[in-house]
């Protein structure tokens, strides 16, 4: 049985939500909402294909595609890159990245700084999508308008020098707008086309447009409803919450008010048997032929003391400062001593 089943949180107990401050004007790039609502029409119109003309293979292509591409997304550019959850051998972050990039959600550096600067200063405006400003805003509308001052201001403060040492990172970083426009766009059309005989358009609807689609909402899905809907038992004064929805959507990722509270858990999750926590899984697997080494993860029974507590203030009652993950020099170095690192790299 895992840990929060014995211990006793009041789940219903949240803190009042403060009145919405009066936010300073921040343009909307008219040329974002434009093409998402392009991508979005043109991924309307492939659901209409795919139950009409499209072969089943393409629908099942398409599917496909969109879960392993998100893996690039959860495994990479979250649990690795952003959180440094574990470490993985360069044909592990090869793969992973060439997922990314299929994927298309900016490019791992960009993703990777965004999400830091998101756990560090979480549901503020130094967050680059405050769930304090609305489901429409955390799911989609921070990337329909300019950034908000505090995030810039703030996102000047975030280490990324571990990013900029990565050679694959810096490399996607440099052509990313040539390499996902064959790895996102043209290849995903011709496959399809050339494999097994579907039509220009079914292909472009269903396997392109569709599929990005369930792949970017599947993600924004983490940011909007896993901070809106779901239980609380590590803490309850965050608006991170466990929500199955998200996690079966985003192959894992909808366990957020563990995942909040153990940024640098590479499970992000607490509950064995992967619990629709598919990225685990896949870690796992190239855990065994020691491509992923060094997975940090959670004692139980620093996962009890901390969902006993359920507070984020220290025996002096300030706020205790939110790390990003592992590396963060605001991680707590008692909960680095308590931590488990399965998989050890030796020498």
């Amino acid at each position: 049985m895992h840990v929060s089943a014995d211990i006793k949180v009041c789940n219903s107990t949240t803190l009042e939500t403060p009145p919405i401050e009066k936010q300073p004007y921040q343009p909307i790039v008219w040329r974002n909402v434009i093409l998402c609502s392009l991508i979005h029409l043109g991924a309307l119109y492939g659901v209409y294909l795919a139950f009409t003309s499209a072969k089943i293979t393409t629908t099942i292509f398409a599917i496909g595609l969109y879960q392993i591409s998100a893996i690039g997304i959860t495994a990479g550019a979250h649990r690795l890159w952003s959180h440094r959850a574990y470490k993985a051998k360069w044909q592990l972050r090869l793969i992973i990245i060439t997922l990314n990039t299929i994927a298309f959600q900016n490019s791992v550096y960009e993703w990777a700084r965004d999400h830091r600067l998101h756990h560090k200063y979480c549901d503020t405006n130094a967050d680059p999508h405050n769930s304090n400003r609305g489901l429409f805003f955390s799911h989609v509308g921070w990337l329909l308008c300019r950034k908000h001052p505090d995030v810039i201001e703030k996102g000047r403060t975030i280490d990324t020098s571990d990013l900029l040492a990565d050679p694959i990172v810096t490399f996607q970083k440099k052509y990313f707008w040539f390499l996902i426009t064959w790895a996102c766009f043209i290849i995903p059309t011709l496959i399809p086309v050339y494999c097994w005989g579907e039509t220009w358009s079914n292909s472009w609807y269903v396997a392109v447009l569709l599929r990005y689609t369930l792949t970017l909402n599947a993600i924004w899905l983490v940011n909007s409803a896993a901070h809106a809907w779901g239980g609380k038992p590590y803490d309850r004064f965050i608006n991170a919450s466990e929500n199955l929805v998200a996690s079966i959507l985003s192959v894992g990722e909808g366990w957020h008010n563990y995942h909040h509270v153990f940024p640098w858990d590479y499970k992000t999750a607490e509950l064995g048997n992967y619990h629709f926590n598919y990225t685990t899984a896949f870690i796992h697997l190239f855990a065994k032929i020691g491509w992923a080494y060094d997975l940090k993860t959670t004692s139980t029974e620093l996962v009890r003391k901390r969902a006993s507590r359920t507070g984020l203030v220290d025996s002096d009652g300030d706020p205790v400062p939110l790390p990003w993950g592992w590396d963060d020099k605001d991680c707590p170095q008692s909960d680095r001593m308590e931590a488990t690192i399965v998989n050890r790299k030796q020498g």
